[in-house]
């Protein structure tokens, strides 16, 4: 469980130069006439981690461990995994990344192997392991989705109380529906179809993960499929969000960045999105927007979670070792995870880590949430965010999306979307 004071870990350190900032791939250089070795480091950037948020963790790190130049590289959209696995096709293979999945790349033998030892100080870290193997520092938690809400729709709406079952959200949908505003804002126009999936991920997580956490295993073994009377009732409440106009394909269209910020200026009730969103909304809009989590059938706390999302380090790079302790180092210093909090709103997964102070209201809402999950013991899988074995194969997200987009937009329907993520899998799989 994460909590607001936890024994501090880091010190602050001095700021050094550093080469940053190149936006495609550049293989590794090696050594210099100095004796630094030069590394690249694959990144993103959104509107919550932008430019100089990395670039200040690279000094930051760059201070504390010599004889490294870094290279950051940037992912020219939100899937960094699709771009670390072109760069890979061409033998380029950034030699750190950030939140990139290692399912595919680790079976390969292009990643790196972190020993329990050098992570003693991670609270899981053998979450998102390859039968115990761990090609990827779990140093990030975050839930998703959350259900955020804007407070001023559903009191003009007249919905007094927030949904906890899905027939409650069912009826305030309607309500704020007949008040003339999108109830569920849902995302994911242009590049950013990544974004499309977080009420889907919502009801997979009450409907599928709830009852069988071995859903994902048994996926993988032959033992069922995407027909699985659970996750088809998953689709099909999501199919009656989109009938009954509760989901809407003029928002659908909107970039991740234009659906944000369509909810903070009053366009929809309500957005399920991760934890990362509850440090967008400026001060005046943190004390009109509220957190619950998406609703069950029974209004027991269900809350999907993943814990993952840190740094990998290429098998291949100039300095293995090197670029382990870079890694290791970076995901350790205090100010780098203050960072990911209060930019990204990150529950940071190490045990001796302080929440800095200056988190927002919304932050730690959802950190409260997170945490009564953890204490009811009714914390589960996040699907498409399973990152070692099981997993889903990859390539498979982008799968899941186009479907998505397709079921929204009415090109699709139940059966079709079942059939097709069937049929995907299974190409992807043989």
């Amino acid at each position: 469980m994460f909590k607001k004071t936890i024994a501090a870990v880091g010190a602050g350190v001095a700021a050094v130069a550093l080469l940053a900032g190149c936006t495609a791939g550049a293989g590794s250089e090696g050594t210099d006439a100095s004796g630094d070795v030069t590394l690249t480091f694959l990144t993103f950037e959104t509107p919550n981690l932008d430019a100089a948020y990395w670039d200040e963790t690279i000094e930051r790190t760059n201070a504390i461990v010599p004889g490294v130049k870094i290279e950051r590289l940037v992912a020219p959209n939100n899937d960094r995994d699709a771009y670390a696995r072109q760069l890979d096709s061409t033998g380029e293979l950034p030699d750190i990344m950030v939140a990139v999945n290692p399912t595919g790349l680790a079976e390969a033998g292009k990643l790196a192997e972190f020993s329990e030892d050098e992570l003693e100080n991670w609270i899981d870290p053998t979450s998102n392991s390859f039968d115990g193997t761990i090609y990827q520092l779990p140093t990030n938690t975050q839930t998703i989705p959350n259900m955020y809400y804007s407070k001023a729709a559903f009191e003009k709406a007249g919905v007094a109380e927030v949904p906890q079952t899905w027939d409650e959200l069912l009826a305030a949908s309607e309500k704020v529906k007949a008040a003339g505003i999108t109830p569920i804002v849902v995302n994911g126009g242009g590049a950013d179809t990544w974004a499309n999936i977080y009420a889907l991920d919502g009801l997979i997580g009450t409907e599928v993960y709830a009852k069988n956490p071995d859903f994902l295993a048994q996926l993988a073994s032959g033992d069922t499929d995407f027909s699985d009377p659970d996750f088809v009732t998953a689709v099909t409440k999501f199919k009656e969000l989109i009938d009954k106009g509760y989901v809407s394909p003029t928002t659908l269209s909107k970039t991740y960045a234009e659906g944000q910020e369509a909810f903070l200026a009053g366009d929809g009730a309500m957005y399920p999105m991760g934890s990362w969103f509850s440090v967008a909304p400026d001060e005046a809009a943190q004390e009109d927007l509220g957190v619950f989590a998406w609703p069950s059938d029974d209004g027991s706390l269900i809350m999907p979670t993943y814990t993952g999302g840190g740094l990998s380090v290429s098998s291949s790079a100039p300095d293995v070792d090197k670029a382990k302790e870079w890694a290791l180092a970076w995901s350790q210093v205090q100010e780098n995870n203050a960072g990911g909090v209060l930019n990204d709103g990150l529950f940071v997964a190490l045990k001796d880590f302080t929440v800095p102070e200056g988190t927002t209201k919304l932050y730690d809402e959802s950190l409260a949430l997170y945490n009564d999950a953890v204490e009811n013991g009714t914390v589960v899988t996040v699907f498409g965010n399973e990152g070692g074995i099981p997993s889903l194969p990859s390539g498979f997200n982008a799968e899941v999306n186009a479907a998505i987009t397709d079921l929204v937009n009415g090109q699709t329907d139940v059966d079709g979307f079942i059939d097709q993520l069937n049929q995907k899998y299974t190409e992807l799989t043989q």
